[in-house]
């Protein structure tokens, strides 16, 4: 879930240089799966740049080391269908003369336009934790997921298998991209994300855990106020259990992502109730600015939703009940050796903490004890900022 409206801009990236792979049907594995494509750099950031910008937009700077260089690799992947698409993400890369380096995966939280991911945000924001984790000394590897960034398609929000594909396709990527660079990402992956990117990282780590790839390990699991039991976030939306505007925003963007993913309704009418039936779905199509579609949407879910919507949310059936145990499963199956902490806030109205009692205990159903760390009495956005200070220093007494 996480940062639909942000404010604190800095500075646009400027793009300084740009270069494309001599041969860009070169096997990564996997059908391709992870071949870098191109590689842009975007920015150099001196460590001085980076604390005043971190500063600026609520982030800490206490664990930032080094200068900072920071690229846009756009690589192969695959979509929810199985089609084989390009997509894009964030590379953050210190200037400390390390010639091997220990990844952090980061998984952002929602946006609603393309332009906003890591890899073509403008915003302090969409850029914070990777700069926080490569001027740390890690290389921050940050995929903006299919369908954002410049990746192709439209976005399919919180689909975890997505999602997954897409982190890992980065992961390699990055490999690539520091091998013929002479540096070398070592085995273990740092693995974190924030919101919709917490179940992002999750899944992730269930997926290299189960062999998903032949170079990268779980060195250490830290999602931030991850939504892992859906379906009864979705619940909690529709019955006031969420901050209502929130609530709207995220179900508006939920149902018109999974009917595209995973056909759950045959016409808009039967969900949005009149006029949002015609204004809701050209709206979600990742090019609009995010402000307008949040202002072009009513105030509660109530003045959004048909009965049907509602129903079919309190008793799901057929593709949608399929969907929702797959989302529902992505602590299921992620417990593994490594260090594993879940980061949650009790004061969120977005994401409330039960989220994260629930991944604890499906961890704890595969025999796994992992800690449940409380952030405080903060806001949802709020726990982004605060989870990366600690999550970095978790993973910097870990390596």
């Amino acid at each position: 879930m996480t940062a639909v409206v942000v404010a604190g801009a800095v500075a646009a990236l400027g793009v300084s240089a740009s270069f494309a792979w001599a041969d860009p049907q070169a096997k990564a594995g996997h059908a391709g799966r992870g071949t870098l494509v191109s590689a842009d750099h975007l920015r150099s950031m001196s460590v001085g740049d980076a604390k005043a910008a971190l500063d600026k937009a609520g982030f800490a700077t206490d664990s930032l080391e080094y200068d900072v260089e920071l690229y846009r690799l756009e690589y192969r992947t695959v979509d929810p269908h199985g089609k084989h698409v390009t997509a894009s993400g964030l590379l953050a890369l210190p200037d400390n003369h390390s010639r091997k380096l220990t990844a952090v995966s980061y998984a952002h939280g929602t946006e609603l336009a393309k332009s906003s991911a890591p890899s073509t945000g403008t915003d302090t924001w969409d850029i914070a934790p990777a700069v926080t984790y490569g001027s740390s000394g890690f290389a921050a590897v940050a995929p903006d997921y299919v369908g954002m960034g410049t990746g192709d398609g439209a976005h399919p929000w919180m689909d975890v298998p997505s999602e997954t594909t897409a982190s890992v396709d980065m992961l390699r990527a990055a490999r690539e991209y520091t091998t013929h660079h002479g540096r070398q990402l070592r085995h273990d992956v740092m693995i974190t994300g924030f919101s919709q990117g917490a179940s992002a990282a999750t899944g992730l780590a269930d997926s290299l855990d189960n062999g998903g790839d032949d170079w990268f390990t779980v060195g250490a699991l830290a999602p931030i106020s991850g939504a892992y039991h859906w379906s009864q976030w979705l619940r909690d939306a529709t019955s006031g259990g969420i901050s209502p505007k929130e609530a709207t925003v995220y179900l508006a963007y939920w149902l018109v992502s999974w009917d595209r993913t995973n056909d759950i309704y045959g016409d808009p009418s039967e969900v949005f109730a009149a006029p949002y039936d015609k204004t809701v779905p050209p709206l979600l199509d990742g090019e609009h600015d995010p402000q307008d579609v949040v202002a072009a949407l009513p105030d509660t879910p109530d003045k959004l939703l048909t009965k049907h919507a509602k129903d079919m949310i309190a008793h799901p059936t057929g593709n949608l009940a399929r969907a929702l145990e797959v989302a529902d499963g992505t602590c299921s199956d992620a417990a593994s050796e490594a260090p594993t902490r879940l980061y949650f806030a009790s004061g969120d109205a977005e994401v409330p903490g039960s989220n994260s009692r629930y991944c604890r205990s499906e961890f704890a159903k595969q025999g796994v004890d992992v800690g449940l760390n409380d952030l405080g009495d903060h806001a949802h956005l709020e726990t982004n900022q605060i989870g990366t200070a600690k999550v970095v220093r978790w993973f910097e007494s870990l390596s």
